[in-house]
């Protein structure tokens, strides 16, 4: 894999404060653990509006540097703030006991 992929990767994952690499978009995604990422992040209350998202069925470059990047073998991929968060496994783990909504920085819902 190319340089240039890491580095267009890098970029995105600095380019917002949530960025979710996942299989389609928040309004339609393509996958159940995807669909279930965009879930998590609605329930600490991130307006997916807000999450910058990247279809990696659009780039098989990407598709196949995220896990690189991260070395992390599976997609969806949440970075907050740049730093690599986890899957939708690690997210609703994360969620469960509050640990997200801290990362994310949103208020723990009632």
């Amino acid at each position: 894999m190319s340089d240039t992929t890491q580095e267009r990767i890098d970029e995105l994952v600095k380019s917002s404060d949530v960025v979710l690499f996942m299989k389609g978009s928040a309004a339609f995604p393509m996958c159940g653990f995807s669909g279930r990422a965009i879930q998590i992040l609605k329930a600490c209350g991130v307006d997916p509006r807000t999450v910058r998202t990247v279809n990696v069925l659009d780039d098989e470059a990407i598709r196949q540097g995220i896990k690189e990047y991260s070395n992390w073998p599976t997609i969806p991929q949440l970075y907050v703030k740049g730093e690599f968060v986890g899957g939708s496994d690690i997210m609703m783990e994360m969620y469960q006991n509050g640990e997200l909504q801290q990362v994310l920085g949103t208020p723990p819902q009632a």
